[in-house]
């Protein structure tokens, strides 16, 4: 899982290409009079961190010579707890480099000064208004960190948005570079790293989870079932032996992990709050003092992780359930119920104008976190619905 994320990791001819071409549009940034900024666009588990990982080593080993003042922010905190982590393990790079975007932004401004390259790895979890909760009092992260650096190096996918507080599209982005009136280049990353599956069940996740291709569940299915793999994907009609089948492969291989979508109670009140479905019953993961991140905690088998725990890593293999905001319409399609989607924190009303329709951004972001959760096995892949409809629809299909 961390390896993922490690500095020295050796890149593709596709992302060796991509690289070369972030470094140098830094180099001519750190001369230009006017701000710069590089977007890196691709789906989960298209290797985006891996590039930004690498850079930043490559922008801290420079910096000794051409005295830069880099950092690297993830709005993430298990995220960061593996960032800081690698950093210990290579003289160039410092921990307090490795910073979230508020703690960043606020040092700036207290300190009166700017940085060179600012490197943002999930910038689609940057806040985009203010949030006195976390200590952001600006309207927007990313357009304050463009406003306090030379250099903005971002990694950015649209089916990552999880929170209507950070609530991001390319239009959205499109604006913040206008405004700015920067130097402006992006690129895309095409080939998935992460899971080695066939397109098809990339293909199927996606279908799933596009809120215009609702209908094709049945298609898809099909599709990727008649295709021989290696990849392991599994459909299940009971939640406890798709748990038991899960537990093997973390026996055998380590680091599987069982998640579910934010359908079931859970508050942060020190006290465990359960998923169950037929005889499966599991605690929600806890939170996490510790340094060491959740998936690697060998005793977090025996919880149930979110999307808040997983997003952004890898594992071996990955178990998903869908919980109740997800059912079968009957003919062909799922719907979704906002109504049962029990991450409240995720749909806390904002006051831009930038979101036309609330109900479909609501949608979207229970979709997206759908695709996150289902694209973090590299070997397999597990899928229990609640809504037993679906599985007896799919299984129907597939005979």
């Amino acid at each position: 899982m961390l390896e993922s994320v490690f500095p020295n990791k050796a890149l593709t001819k596709e992302q060796e290409q991509i690289f070369n071409k972030i470094l140098f549009f830094n180099k001519q940034g750190l001369d230009a009079s006017n701000k710069n900024i590089f977007q890196l666009n691709g789906d989960a588990g298209t290797g985006k961190s891996v590039i930004l990982t690498k850079l930043f080593l490559k922008l801290e080993q420079a910096a000794k010579s051409n005295h830069t003042d880099n950092y690297f922010l993830v709005n993430h905190p298990e995220l960061l707890k593996v960032y800081q982590e690698n950093a210990g393990q290579f003289s160039e790079l410092r921990k307090n480099r490795f910073l979230r975007p508020t703690s960043f932004i606020n040092r700036m401004h207290k300190q009166h000064r700017n940085a060179d390259t600012v490197v943002i790895d999930e910038a689609h979890l940057l806040l985009s208004e203010s949030d006195n909760y976390n200590n952001f009092i600006q309207n927007n992260q990313l357009e304050e960190i463009v406003k306090l650096s030379k250099v903005v190096i971002l990694v950015f996918d649209e089916r990552q948005v999880l929170k209507l507080k950070s609530y991001w599209s390319q239009k959205l982005l499109d604006t913040i570079v206008r405004k700015s009136d920067a130097n402006y280049q992006r690129a895309t990353l095409h080939t998935q790293m992460r899971m080695q599956a066939p397109k098809q069940v990339l293909k199927w996740d996606d279908d799933l989870t596009d809120q215009l291709k609702l209908d094709n569940l049945s298609r898809a299915t099909t599709n990727f079932l008649s295709f021989q793999s290696d990849y392991d994907f599994r459909i299940y009609s009971d939640a406890e032996k798709m748990y038991q089948d899960l537990k093997s492969k973390n026996d055998q291989i380590g680091e599987s992990r069982i998640v579910a979508t934010a359908d079931y109670p859970s508050t942060l009140d020190g006290q465990k709050h359960y998923v169950t479905e037929g005889k499966f019953h599991l605690p929600w993961d806890q939170y996490n003092y510790s340094q060491t991140t959740w998936a690697q905690k060998p005793e977090t088998i025996n919880e149930i992780g979110s999307i808040y725990t997983v997003q952004g890593f890898d594992l071996n293999y990955v178990a998903v359930i869908i919980g109740p905001s997800i059912s079968y319409n009957g003919s062909g399609k799922i719907k979704i119920d906002i109504s049962k989607y029990e991450d409240r924190e995720a749909f806390k009303n904002r006051h831009e104008k930038d979101i036309l329709n609330l109900n479909e951004s609501k949608q979207k972001i229970i979709l997206n976190s759908i695709n996150v959760l289902l694209k973090r096995g590299i070997k397999g892949c597990f899928v229990y619905f609640h809504d037993e409809r679906i599985f007896n629809y799919l299984n129907k299909t597939i005979q």
